[in-house]
């Protein structure tokens, strides 16, 4: 894949790292408002998406090299589960006991692991989504080749 004309890369490049933003801030204030790591995490995942098809799979060098982004996937997700086990080593007896303070309602730092929790959905999603998504384009090149 090769990418698209100058408009649409010069475009990309301005709207990329807003998408990219947006999708922190959907992650980060998903413990107060609608959204959270798995909302993020697609709106992460778009962003990249987007910079593949505007510059093409040569812009990444993404070749059969979906390795970076499955490796991203399984930190998450084994972080996910060490935060999760955490609540019995501290000795609550609970699975996804929420040890850490709260803190004061509809403040940021609010909720205790819950703003970590959709931080590490919100990279295991965009991990994921972006797994796939780059296994079809090495797929569709190596059909085309």
């Amino acid at each position: 894949m090769k990418g698209m004309t100058v408009i649409v890369k010069k475009t990309t490049q301005l709207i990329a790292g807003i998408i990219f933003l947006y999708g922190i801030y959907i992650i980060l204030h998903g413990h107060l408002t609608p959204g959270g790591g798995f909302a993020g995490g697609v709106i992460l995942a778009g962003s990249f998406i987007l910079l593949i098809l505007a510059f093409g799979s040569d812009f990444l060098h993404l070749v059969r090299e979906e390795r970076g982004s499955t490796l991203y996937e399984n930190l998450a997700i084994l972080i996910f589960l060490l935060l999760a086990l955490s609540g019995l080593l501290v000795g609550a007896k609970i699975f996804f006991t929420n040890w850490l303070p709260h803190g004061t309602p509809g403040e940021l730092i609010s909720a205790g692991f819950l703003p970590l929790y959709n931080i590490f959905v919100g990279i295991e999603v965009a991990a994921s989504i972006l797994t796939i998504f780059l296994a079809l384009v090495i797929f569709k090149e190596e059909i085309l080749k």
